[in-house]
């Protein structure tokens, strides 16, 4: 039989004192504390391995920061598992691991690692708006919640406010990147499932309103509207420019001169700043170089063709052009992107071909299969369209002085 041993008593570990070599005192059952000549008093628990029958040590820490109560519970629960055919070693290292993975996959540190893969399929703009909304909106309430601790109950209660304010589209929005952020967490295998798949049902819906915009037969209006509106001649251009090439607000207001090739008359903007990542040429009709000419005496010089009046090393405003629209009398029935509207339906009642405006709208083929083989913009066969849609423009400024007009650039000159 083994030697008996009798328990510790806390009067025994406070009067050990350090010899010249290590030496232990035993608790019993495997449980040792040793004492160093340092003067470190350290827990250790002795067992036999499960499986190799051969003595092993492991550390239960120092007396400063393990008592003698809580060395002996640590000691049992190694003794259990060893009972168990579990070595207590193999457990703790995996128990280690798994801690240290959840302090690492935090919603925070997730969806940063999410975002680093999305910045290179979305525009700058976007990118920073859906950031943004996480830190405003999410990130204050469980950023450092780990991402197997997410639960619906919890987003609910963070997102119920904000619909309670009637700000319904930003939670729409929220409840999508949500969702993706938990899918890839699904997809890096960090969690079995996503908890919030189908949160956005406990939500109101938004009213679905399409972009405003005018018809077709109101241009000759707004065309008369913007000759008359006391705005800057640089924010005219701009929204002057985005009519004639059917770009979208950013890509217009962002348009840099490197972009511009005046020999080839092309406007190419790079993939980083369209929104489905691809390039896109326009063809510069008359009426569009007419508006660079405007131009050059203002922003020549610098990188941008419609720099910003507050630092003009920046771009002109996104927002500035939908300011000055709403001045000029269009508040609910056009915003700058519906711009854009009145082109495609203008050009599609004119019987040009589908694809033709699909491409000057810079839109990506929705038929996978199809858009994989077309691969075309059609530029060339889009500058009679083009030409076209900047002479329609010209006739709907008859008698209002638009600026792209000879007329007119004598007048300002």
């Amino acid at each position: 039989m083994p030697k008996a041993v009798t328990p510790l008593t806390q009067t025994q570990i406070k009067n050990a004192k350090p010899k010249e070599k290590d030496y232990n005192l035993s608790d019993g059952l495997g449980l040792q504390l040793r004492i160093r000549s340092n003067g470190t008093k350290q827990w250790n628990y002795q067992y036999t391995h499960p499986h190799s029958k051969k003595r092993v040590n492991i550390g239960l820490g120092t007396l400063d920061k393990v008592s003698l109560k809580l060395a002996r519970e640590l000691a049992q629960k190694y003794r259990e598992l060893v009972v168990q055919g579990i070595d207590p070693k193999d457990a703790r290292e995996k128990e280690q691991l798994s801690n240290q993975a959840i302090h690492e996959n935090t919603f925070y540190n997730v969806a940063k690692r999410w975002m680093e893969i999305k910045r290179d399929n979305v525009t700058k703009d976007y990118a920073k708006d859906y950031w943004s909304s996480l830190e405003l909106h999410i990130f204050p309430s469980i950023a450092n919640v780990p991402i197997a601790d997410i639960n619906a109950q919890n987003v609910i209660k963070i997102l119920k406010p904000i619909e309670a304010k009637g700000s319904l589209e930003t939670v729409k929005r929220l409840t999508q990147r949500l969702n993706e952020i938990m899918n890839h967490a699904v997809n890096s295998g960090l969690i079995q499932a996503n908890p919030l798949s189908g949160i956005k049902a406990v939500f109101k819906k938004p009213k679905k309103e399409n972009m405003a915009a005018l018809t077709p037969a109101e241009l000759p209006e707004f065309m008369q509207a913007l000759v008359n509106a006391n705005i800057k001649r640089t924010t005219r251009c701009v929204i002057e420019w985005q009519l004639h090439t059917i770009t979208r607000p950013s890509e217009a207001a962002g348009t840099r001169w490197d972009e511009i090739d005046l020999d080839k008359k092309i406007w190419t903007i790079q993939p980083e700043r369209m929104k489905k990542r691809r390039e896109h040429r326009i063809p510069l009709t008359e009426q569009m170089l007419a508006l660079l000419e405007v131009m050059k005496p203002i922003s020549g010089h610098r990188e941008y063709v419609f720099p910003s009046d507050r630092d003009p090393k920046k771009p002109f405003g996104n927002q500035t052009a939908n300011a000055a629209i709403k001045r000029m009398g269009f508040a609910g029935r056009l915003v700058s992107h519906g711009l854009r509207s009145i082109a495609s339906t203008t050009l599609n009642e004119q019987g040009f071909e589908s694809d033709l405006v699909e491409a000057a709208l810079a839109h990506v083929e929705k038929n996978q299969v199809r858009g994989a083989y077309n691969r075309t913009d059609y530029l060339e066969r889009r500058i009679p369209m083009m030409c076209w849609w900047s002479e329609h423009i010209e006739k709907a400024s008859q008698g209002s002085l638009s600026i792209t007009t000879t007329r007119n650039l004598r007048a300002i000159g």
